[in-house]
């Protein structure tokens, strides 16, 4: 068995004379050694040798993808490959787009795959985020450039007007891609035009969220209706803003979330106002609000209603943020230099950094040698005496 395969898989030399299996020497797996330690067929045998070793893929990606696709030469994947390399694609995303998608090494490099990469360069796909837009998307480069690509981004460009916001868009998510048009994405956007949302904000949402219009078009439908319902004004930007997040949600989980926020104090009332203000809240995990929740309400000694009036704060980071704040304000009042009633307290924890540093850091750094340590979260808060 053994010897038949060796006489399938040559090791030649390609024009740049760099042998096959040379790409990626150092995860090299003999053919003998791949034959003997798997139940492998002859042909299988075959395929994994060269996802192995000339692709990266660990012996248990290649195992499992050699039941997919069948390598029969070598001389098509190794041109797949060099024409990765020539648009400076890595190793390793190269190993990422074959482990994903292992269909893309059998390929025409000519016929295929090149006048997609070529359109996605026109489009100002290029650089680092043409490797990286294509690892994240791991069949767009096998879907049909006149019939699939092409379409979806003209539809797209029709709302998003520049090239610019287009990859603003896919950067976000390349799920849209796949959506069917007729079906799906332009019911979902006739419910935001029924809704009254304008054209503008239709963009903006494409922009900042793509995924969100191709829910299913009844549940997009209940989510718009639920927005509408809640109080949020169409014609505002914080409508769209409230229909990415909830979109973006499943049931299950905006439940679960919002359980979290009711059960610790929180009037239903508060909550509508606080997503209203804030509608990427409920795009924060549960974990996290219970976290800071807790913080907040344990440690910092906020009351709810506070907390309610400034969800802001939930979109802040608890170990980066919260707590070196509430540990230089802490140091500040052991000191008597700021008194221990602060005004709006979680909106200075949740405010900008540069109005936080003027008024508690500069001035004071020099008359409290600590004050730089609490400020790196270096010195433990214990909470507000």
């Amino acid at each position: 068995m053994f010897r038949s395969i060796c006489k399938r898989l040559p090791c030649h030399t390609t024009k740049d004379s760099e042998a096959t299996i040379s790409f990626f020497p150092q995860k090299f797996l003999s053919l003998k050694s791949i034959s003997n330690s798997s139940h492998l067929t002859d042909q299988q045998s075959l395929t994994v040798f060269y996802l192995t070793n000339s692709c990266g893929l660990s012996l248990d990606s290649a195992t499992s993808a050699s039941r997919l696709i069948k390598i029969e030469s070598t001389k098509k994947a190794d041109s797949v490959i060099k024409l990765f390399r020539t648009y400076g694609f890595s190793e390793t995303q190269i190993t990422t787009l074959i482990s994903k998608y292992p269909p893309l090494i059998l390929a025409h490099p000519e016929k295929n795959l090149r006048p997609k990469i070529d359109y996605f360069i026109s489009l100002g796909i290029s650089g680092p985020d043409l490797a990286k837009f294509a690892c994240a998307d791991k069949s767009i480069l096998m879907r049909s450039l006149k019939n699939q690509i092409t379409p979806m981004f003209d539809f797209l460009r029709s709302f998003v007007s520049t090239n610019e916001n287009l990859i603003r868009a896919l950067k976000q998510s390349t799920r849209i891609i796949h959506c069917n048009t007729e079906k799906v994405l332009v019911p979902n956007i006739n419910t935001l035009r029924n809704h009254g949302v304008p054209e503008p904000n239709i963009s903006k949402l494409i922009v900042m969220q793509p995924k969100s219009i191709t829910l299913r078009i009844d549940l997009f439908k209940e989510v718009a209706d639920e927005i509408s319902e809640m109080g949020f004004d169409p014609k505002s930007q914080s409508f769209v803003l409230a229909v990415r997040s909830m979109s973006m949600v499943s049931k299950r989980k905006w439940l679960k979330k919002k359980e979290v926020l009711l059960s610790s104090g929180w009037s239903e009332k508060e909550f509508t106002s606080a997503f209203k203000l804030q509608p990427m809240l409920m795009l924060c995990s549960e974990k996290k609000i219970k976290e800071l929740m807790d913080f907040l309400v344990n440690k910092a000694g906020l009351k709810q209603p506070e907390i309610a009036r400034c969800p802001n704060v939930f979109l802040t980071s608890l170990e980066k943020r919260l707590i070196p704040r509430c540990s230089v304000l802490q140091l500040l009042m052991s000191k008597n230099l700021i008194s221990k009633d602060i005004q709006n307290l979680v909106g200075l924890l949740a405010g900008a950094k540069k109005y936080f540093e003027a008024k508690f850091v500069t001035i004071y750094k020099d008359k409290v040698p600590d004050l730089t340590k609490a400020y790196q979260g270096e010195i433990e808060f214990r909470g507000f005496l």
